[in-house]
């Protein structure tokens, strides 16, 4: 199984925002703000997708942006989606497309990674701790 990364473009938009609403948020939100959000922030290269293809095909997309923690005086990554399509996990593409980051992360100077992952999501928990994030207590306020 032949796997490409690359960065997102926008022929890609239709596929990843179907990845977004059916794996990652369970039809609970539309996506119709996802092509807006990837349009506003392409030139901006704090904010990077990395999208898996298998056969030309998307299969997986990890999302992020990185600011500057004042804890380290420098840059920092966040993770603000990541998901792999149902039938294509448990195959390796989620670890290419973590490792792909972390490598573009570290070639661009950032510190760490940081992500947040529901608490349902046991087996995402599991990934994570396995490719070595640790588990982490993280608080929010919606408005």
């Amino acid at each position: 199984m032949d796997i490409v990364i690359r960065e997102i473009e926008e022929k890609d938009y239709p596929a990843v925002t179907a990845i977004l609403v059916n794996d990652l948020w369970n039809n609970k939100i539309s996506g119709e703000n996802a092509a807006i959000f990837f349009d506003k922030v392409k030139n901006d290269e704090n904010y990077k997708t990395f999208v898996a293809f298998q056969n030309n095909n998307a299969v997986g997309i990890i999302s992020t942006v990185t600011t500057i923690s004042a804890a380290f005086a420098s840059a920092t990554m966040l993770v603000q989606g990541f998901v792999v399509q149902k039938e294509f996990q448990n195959k390796g593409i989620g670890k290419k497309l973590l490792q792909y980051t972390e490598d573009y992360a570290e070639s661009k100077g950032v510190f760490g990674i940081g992500l947040q992952s529901g608490v349902q999501r046991t087996a995402a928990h599991a990934f994570y701790e396995h490719n070595g994030y640790i588990r982490s207590n993280y608080f929010y306020k919606n408005f």
